[in-house]
């Protein structure tokens, strides 16, 4: 079997909406973050603007992976192919100069069937909670730039968040491996590969803002997405992430880990060799 993996990649998505459109915009929809009694208390009596404040906002970035890969599989298997005759009384047929004898009222023919299948699979999946998600895919329509992982790095000393992803490329990778590789019924395999063709770490732009509603001493946190400009009440913010540096090792690290698992045509064991950082050279320096 051949395997191909493409180097990984991580990208930044570009804003569409810059951290003081979000302010504004947010302002106006604020008495949204403390829940539907409140905007219904709104509706009858507005509070004023001077009874609420902002405590903190945040401009983040949070991350998903997207990895596409592909299978090609082509094989010969031979097969008989039953063909019933036109009645019992049939003893023997001659096909092509051969005889055949007739077997339960039918003619067994011995032939070799060529079979190809081609099996994909996209993941999507939120690098935060692990959780799979293809809506995510929506993402892929705006512009994104390939960044070093450096930049990331650079992005914290400005006050920007970026939030660690708790996914490492491995475990995505055999996520998609285990769900295309597949045993197939073969006597002999002419064609044997597999492609991981995208290993992309996406970050999306996010902002989040605290208020305060003094007069009823409550608190809460509306988000803004920087991309979609969609909303989302009883948002959260990342403080605790502030200045994190992320570690480019723990995140791409396909080559680190050996993958063994059974693919067609027997028990051959699949090692991944990684593209670009060579973290054993590093690991040994």
């Amino acid at each position: 079997m051949e395997i191909a993996l493409a180097d990984e990649r991580a990208l930044l998505l570009k804003e569409q909406i810059t951290l003081e459109q979000a302010e504004g915009r947010v302002w106006g929809r604020k008495l949204d973050a403390f829940g539907r009694v409140a905007r219904v208390a709104g509706m009858l009596q507005k509070p004023k603007d001077a009874d609420f404040e902002l405590l903190y906002q945040e401009h983040r970035y949070q991350s998903f992976w997207h990895v596409v890969c592909r299978a090609h599989y082509v094989y010969e298997r031979q097969r008989e192919f039953p063909i019933a005759v036109s009645g019992p009384e049939v003893e023997k047929v001659t096909f092509a100069g051969r005889e055949y004898a007739i077997v339960n009222g039918r003619l067994l023919l011995n032939g070799v069937e060529l079979c190809r299948e081609e099996p994909e699979k996209e993941l999507f999946l939120d690098s935060i909670t692990n959780a799979k998600n293809g809506a995510l895919a929506g993402y892929l329509q705006h512009p994104a730039n390939e960044i070093p992982m450096e930049y990331l790095d650079e992005l914290t000393a400005k006050g920007i968040v970026i939030v660690p992803p708790q996914t490492r490329a491995t475990a995505v990778v055999r996520d998609v491996l285990l769900g295309i590789l597949k045993s197939v019924r073969a006597d002999r395999i002419l064609e044997d590969t597999v492609t991981v063709e995208r290993v992309d770490l996406y970050y999306r732009p996010v902002y989040a803002f605290q208020y305060r509603w003094k007069s009823k001493n409550k608190e809460a946190v509306l988000e803004m997405d920087g991309v979609t400009g969609e909303l989302q009440t009883e948002g959260k913010t990342f403080q605790q992430y502030m200045g994190k540096l992320l570690d480019p090792e723990f995140l791409f690290d396909v080559g680190v880990d050996t993958i063994d698992l059974l693919v067609p045509g027997g028990g051959l064991a699949i090692k991944l060799a990684r593209k670009g950082l060579d973290v054993a050279k590093k690991r040994n320096a």
